[in-house]
């Protein structure tokens, strides 16, 4: 089970009182209080990686109102007994297609639309899978704290295709999976979806 350094995870619990803080406090003093305390949760970022301070700032305390999980979803979808991938131009490896929630879109509103821009496949909806929170899996550590949404969808057009963010989409085996891009997915995260190709009542997953 993977599990983020200590010292990430304190940096990201006190940037997260800190945006908190002040999204709510009335008190010059406590907004100079907060701000300090966002100012620590930066320097421990910068004192711990290689990103420059101004580009921690910019995308780790950069933030305003409450502070809340991000949301990435994916699109689960099966053919032949094999699932779709899709190959990330930013690192070469593979993943399911998928991507940050959007303002205004339903989960699975993102779940049609990555499948379509990532894999050229005209998708609809089937069910929920898992809702996972990252830090229990074996992602690589980074600032924010998401939960992962896995959603089957069934193709109904397209083809194969380029995307802007993807070179390639293919459909693989559980057993012969390619390199994966383990910021996005993880093996034990694939091998969860074939779970349900295999076992369709098996009830949602929530962690």
């Amino acid at each position: 089970m993977g599990m983020d350094p200590k010292w990430l995870e304190w940096a990201k619990q006190i940037q997260a009182l800190a945006q908190t803080g002040l999204a709510y406090t009335k008190d010059v003093y406590d907004v100079e209080r907060y701000e300090a305390l966002r100012e620590i949760s930066i320097d421990i970022m910068n004192s711990y990686t290689a990103v420059d301070r101004e580009i921690i700032k910019l995308s780790f305390a950069n933030e305003r109102g409450y502070a809340t999980p991000k949301v990435d979803i994916r699109g689960v979808v099966f053919k032949d007994n094999k699932i779709l991938l899709v190959q990330e131009k930013l690192d070469g490896d593979w993943a399911l297609p998928g991507g940050w929630g959007d303002i205004g879109l339903s989960p699975t509103e993102v779940a049609v639309k990555e499948i379509k821009e990532e894999s050229g496949y005209e998708a609809v909806p089937v069910r929920l899978l898992a809702v996972l929170d990252k830090k229990f899996h074996d992602h690589p550590p980074e600032p924010y704290h998401v939960y992962k949404f896995f959603i089957q969808c069934k193709i109904v057009g397209g083809e194969a295709a380029e995307g802007l963010e993807t070179s390639g989409a293919a459909f693989f085996e559980e057993t012969q999976l390619p390199k994966l891009s383990l910021q996005r997915n993880t093996e034990e995260q694939i091998k969860i979806m074939f779970q349900f190709l295999r076992n369709p009542d098996k009830p949602a997953i929530v962690d």
